[in-house]
């Protein structure tokens, strides 16, 4: 997957999500393309690195019936 992100200098550029890790944490870009449009840095809430495994239920694929 490949992640639009824009430089201060407005200049933009397609880059892989270790390198848009890398990006945000080092204050680099400014913003970064989402399906659901531009996510602006230190303003639009963002996912950082989970510091520990997730133990909970695996939901991912199951038949949820109401």
């Amino acid at each position: 997957m490949l992640i639009l992100v824009m430089y201060p200098d407005g200049a933009t550029e397609v880059v892989r999500p270790p390198v848009l890790q890398h990006l945000i944490t080092t204050q680099s870009i400014i913003k970064f393309r989402r399906e659901s449009g531009w996510a602006v840095v230190g303003v639009d809430p963002l996912r950082g690195p989970r510091r520990e495994p997730y133990r909970g239920e695996d939901r991912r694929g199951r038949i949820m019936i109401h």
